[in-house]
């Protein structure tokens, strides 16, 4: 895809954390150092919404039926924390393509790099995976496809419940995705859902929220690497249970909306700084 380059300013960090629900506490400093500019810090997952690419899975050069693709998997690595302002240059590109057969769709992993446009030290690679669900048969390699992280056996060590608002989606879509299924109640019952649903990136957020909250004493540099399955919608307004179970570095999650007996992310893994 063609790079994408972005300038910014402090408002993009301040609103991403904003809409993550962060700051909900006023009197929370943890919370306080991503919602206001003395001592601001980017939070860590911020390069999921920088320098997105658009249009490409309509353009009929890639042939996919854009209808029919869901957002599977997604993944950050951070290899330096974002400055609070600045310019970025965003490179994405499909690094593998797996076909599942004929009526069984095709699996897209695809990779961006965020880097500093004028430097070129690199921020994070931002990792996804998009389930063409009418795009298999085509010939393609058929795997191997890329294993899931496995949840600890056991009670998790923390189950933090998230609170979201009822107007999350509202802002979450103005960091970038504009998806009328999480705004226009028509757009969403249209594709079958009850009302507008939450951004499963808004709900990745919040997950990584739980993780800072939970085990980091919300240090900004101690996420390193995130990785999770989506698996069910989210509405706004939803409180979300984030179970925690940490092992040495590692910290293995899921989040489920008990209300509805729904999981919405699954085999989560997180990995933090030593």
């Amino acid at each position: 895809m063609d790079p994408v380059v972005e300038s910014y300013t402090d408002r993009e960090p301040l609103f991403y954390a904003l809409s993550l629900g962060l700051g909900a506490d006023p009197l929370d400093a943890g919370q306080l150092r991503f919602v206001y500019e003395k001592g601001l810090s980017a939070f860590p997952t911020m390069p999921v919404v920088m320098c997105q690419p658009t249009g490409w899975a309509v353009d009929p050069r890639a042939g996919l039926n854009y209808r029919m693709m869901l957002h599977g998997e997604q993944g950050l690595v951070v290899h330096r924390p974002l400055p609070v302002s600045g310019r970025l240059r965003g490179d994405t590109r499909v690094v593998e393509v797996i076909d599942k057969g004929e009526g069984r769709g095709a699996l897209l992993y695809l990779e961006r790099q965020i880097t500093d446009a004028a430097s070129g030290v690199l921020y994070a690679t931002v990792k996804g995976t998009v389930f063409a669900r009418a795009d298999g048969g085509f010939g393609g390699p058929s795997g191997p496809s890329r294993d899931v992280h496995a949840i600890p056996a056991g009670e998790p060590d923390a189950v933090i419940d998230m609170p979201t608002l009822p107007q999350s989606a509202l802002l979450y879509r103005l960091n970038g995705d504009r998806n009328p299924i999480h705004a226009d109640p028509e757009a969403a019952q249209s594709a079958k859902f009850p009302q507008p649903i939450l951004h499963g990136m808004c709900t990745y957020g919040v997950a990584a929220h739980a993780i800072l909250k939970q085990f980091c004493n919300y240090d900004p540099v101690a996420l390193r690497e995130l990785d999770v399955r989506f698996s069910a919608p989210m509405f706004p307004g939803e409180t979300v249970s984030v179970a925690l179970w940490k092992r040495g570095a590692i910290v293995s999650f899921r989040a489920r909306i008990k209300s509805r007996d729904a999981t919405v992310l699954d085999n989560g893994r997180a990995v933090l700084a030593g």
